[in-house]
């Protein structure tokens, strides 16, 4: 499965390494094909730098050894979304062809798609059947 990786789930890995979104992270990279869009990276820098400048060393880090399928962001609408700067970073998933979004973005979260599935880590750790083991 293609799974991209939206900004606030690789914050939330980076501010909190023993957390079920950490391990989710991790999970992904080892069983599915990880997405990030050129977006989400250059958010992750620049709110890691902003809000905590000293885990910008570690967020360097997980982008060094991650391994992920990076896309660039596209400009063009055919799915529309609330938030006007996560509009790229959906175009890219769509023309990306991903299966899952995975979010803890409401604008995301709150769209009506079957393709790609947006989900939040609980419903992704649930569709896998990790939450019980």
């Amino acid at each position: 499965m293609k799974i991209l990786v939206d900004t606030n789930i690789l914050i939330s890995a980076i501010l909190f390494l023993k957390s079920q979104v950490a391990q989710t992270l991790l999970y992904i990279t080892e069983h599915h094909n990880m997405v990030l869009c050129d977006t989400n990276i250059y958010e992750l820098r620049e709110v890691i730098g902003c809000k905590k400048p000293e885990k910008l060393p570690d967020a360097e880090v997980l982008l060094a050894e991650l391994s992920y399928e990076l896309i660039p962001a596209a400009y063009h609408a055919e799915k529309f979304i609330r938030d006007a700067k996560d509009q790229p970073i959906l175009n890219a998933a769509i023309i990306a062809d991903v299966d899952i979004i995975l979010t803890g973005d409401k604008d995301f979260l709150c769209l009506d798609m079957e393709h790609p599935q947006c989900v939040n880590v609980s419903e992704f750790r649930d569709m896998e059947e990790l939450n019980n083991k």
